[in-house]
């Protein structure tokens, strides 16, 4: 909605907000950004360079425009109604649908942070050597704490910092030997198993379009601008439309492309160091950083595993809030990371208790590599409907007023939801 700046304002009105410099406008879309690449992400995408070779970068590439399309809508809808998405969407859609959804959600980052928990032990055992077990305790429990006690707006600072991880990938394409003729006519897929293609397709677009990400930055924009005494929910006050949208558009290019260009690098590495080498089955990130110590030497393996740790710490606690805030919004009880515990205890208990046993079972005997696969499976499927909902309630008056999602970016958003139930739809069927 245009916001005419030539309109008089009541001498009493309050001044417009300053514009930002462009680091503090980076936030919810760069922190959801990053987090996308977490250590269970970091292992689909060697995966699916190990053993495809560069027949899946295609899909880096068709996934950015789709990423940023249905991160925008949900930012959108959480700084328009000054709600998140489990919020949103119990005022509109049935309850059983809703509980369906956010149980689903639950399940999946439950078995996200299961791997990533796992994967950050294991890489730091490369790295320092000792007992992995001990280590995915102590970075939970690191996580965990530093979720609960620091007041959200000095963690968000750490977690912004915590972004600068994921470099230690552009780094390792630096120092290995990519034949990028040989890529770019390798991009193509032919002559691949079909069925055994197409679960991996499946398996990058559900880690690259994940639930999880929706929830959070819905969840992050409204509680912003709920903590900013100078924001409002844009239905209240429309005349921060055009800053709040140009803040959105911008965090969430950068977050969306930072994500999209690190996958990139990572199925690069794995196709050009380890697909190129024979090794065609890669089953944890830290197998990754192993494998590739004796084909690209100690240097590549450690950048390797130095981002596994980095990427976990943010994430962790990414997947942690968003399980928390769907699960609390859908109850309408009382969320968010700028409240203390005792304000806002069922939220909190959900972060405990989601990290507590996401911890547990990445110590148990599950194999890790059923335990990606069936979460990135999950992430793909439920991403289906919960990517309708959300465009349902992006797209609907009586829930966004006057700024109800249209144009170029409702059908960026809808293209995203279909283009996710055909890959779900070709595994499947």
């Amino acid at each position: 909605m245009p916001i005419d700046t030539a309109t008089p304002m009541d001498a009493n009105a309050p001044a417009p907000p300053a514009r930002r410099h462009w680091l503090r406008r980076l936030g919810a879309g760069l922190i959801a950004g990053a987090a996308d690449d977490d250590p269970s992400g970091i292992a689909t995408y060697s995966q699916a360079g190990a053993q495809f070779g560069y027949a899946t970068l295609w899909t880096m590439l068709f996934t950015l425009p789709l990423m940023i399309g249905i991160q925008t809508v949900s930012a959108h809808v959480g700084r328009v109604t000054g709600r998140g998405l489990a919020a949103n969407m119990r005022r509109h859609f049935p309850r059983p649908a809703l509980l369906l959804l956010v149980s689903l959600l639950l399940v999946a980052n439950v078995v996200n942070l299961a791997a990533d928990i796992g994967a950050m032990g294991a890489a730091m055992r490369l790295l320092l050597g000792g007992p992995p077990v001990l280590y995915a305790l102590a970075f939970a429990s690191l996580s965990l704490l530093l979720e609960v006690a620091i007041p959200f707006p000095r963690y968000a600072p750490l977690l912004k910092v915590m972004t600068l991880s994921l470099f230690a990938y552009v780094a390792t394409v630096c120092v290995i030997d990519v034949p990028w003729r040989e890529m770019w006519r390798s991009l193509i897929p032919h002559d691949l198993p079909w069925h055994d293609y197409m679960v991996t397709v499946v398996a990058v677009f559900g880690t690259t379009i994940s639930p999880y990400l929706f929830f959070w930055q819905a969840s992050e924009e409204a509680e912003e601008e709920e903590v900013d005494a100078a924001q409002s929910p844009l239905t209240a006050a429309p005349e921060q439309a055009g800053e709040a949208f140009a803040r959105i558009r911008f965090d969430t290019d950068v977050g969306m492309i930072y994500a999209g260009v690190v996958a990139f690098f990572i199925t690069l590495t794995a196709a050009a160091v380890l697909h190129a080498h024979g090794v065609t089955r890669i089953e944890t990130a830290a197998d990754a950083a192993s494998a590739l110590q004796p084909l690209a030497g100690p240097f590549a393996a450690t950048l390797f595993a130095i981002g596994i740790v980095g990427t976990g710490l943010l994430a962790v606690p990414v997947l942690a809030g968003s399980a928390a805030y769907a699960v609390a919004e859908a109850f309408d009880v009382k969320a968010g990371l700028g409240n203390k515990p005792g304000d806002a205890r069922v939220f909190y208990l959900i972060i405990a208790g989601s990290t507590v046993l996401g911890a547990l079972l990445s110590v148990s005997r599950i194999d890790p590599i059923r335990m990606l696969f069936w979460a990135a499976v999950v992430n793909g499927v439920i991403s289906v409907p919960l990517m309708t909902g959300i465009m349902l309630v992006a797209t609907r008056e009586a829930a966004m007023g006057a700024f109800r999602v249209t144009g170029a970016l409702r059908w960026l958003g809808w293209l995203a939801t279909l283009a996710m139930a055909a890959v779900v739809a070709a595994m499947l069927f």
